[in-house]
């Protein structure tokens, strides 16, 4: 899905009865992560007061953690989820704690949406277009949002920075694009 056609769609899921599946939906796009990352985040990892998700480096495509600064809007997810728990180690994104949501759960909300071509992780790659033509944050910042190594060894090897600030300036102002029901190009 285009960038510019995001906004029109969350406002679509935030508008509809909430669900396990349109809550991890939308999660998934405020953080920029894989669906897997949501479906089976547990409460242990998320603190909501200095929001902030950390998920395991055994969970991460990279096999090496990730600390997502979380926008407003996804605190807000997270805390009326929180209400609907049944654990406080439990699933984030589950009906009972326990199973996380089918990996297919979110691809239906698309599909039922009638939105053709566009895949969950599709918003991956929406949110790099959006920071490289919409922001002046550099290429490094969008990387890291989305847990991807440094191909570059030396690089690698040098740059150790996680530009969390950044990434958390990054965030919000992405979360506010997102929110934004009249999008100007």
């Amino acid at each position: 899905m285009p960038y510019a056609d995001i906004p029109a769609f969350m406002k679509e899921l935030a508008t509809a009865s909430p669900t396990t599946g349109r809550d991890a939906l939308r999660f998934t796009i405020y953080n920029a992560v894989r669906s897997s990352e949501t479906r089976k985040a547990v409460w242990t990892e998320i603190d909501l007061d200095k929001a902030i998700w950390t998920i395991p480096g055994e969970r991460m495509k990279a096999k090496e953690t990730h600390v997502v600064p979380l926008s407003q809007a996804a605190v807000s997810i997270l805390r009326r989820r929180w209400k609907l728990r049944t654990s406080h180690d439990g699933l984030v994104f589950s009906n009972n704690g326990e199973k996380p949501i089918s990996d297919m759960t979110m691809t239906k909300l698309l599909r039922d949406a009638g939105i053709k071509g566009a895949t969950v992780h599709g918003f991956r790659s929406a949110f790099t277009d959006w920071a490289a033509e919409k922001t002046n944050f550099p290429k490094e910042v969008a990387d890291k949002a989305l847990a991807h190594k440094l191909s570059n060894q030396v690089e690698a090897a040098y740059r150790r920075t996680d530009f969390f600030d950044k990434r958390r300036d990054l965030m919000a102002i992405w979360a506010e694009f997102l929110d934004s029901t009249l999008v100007t190009m």
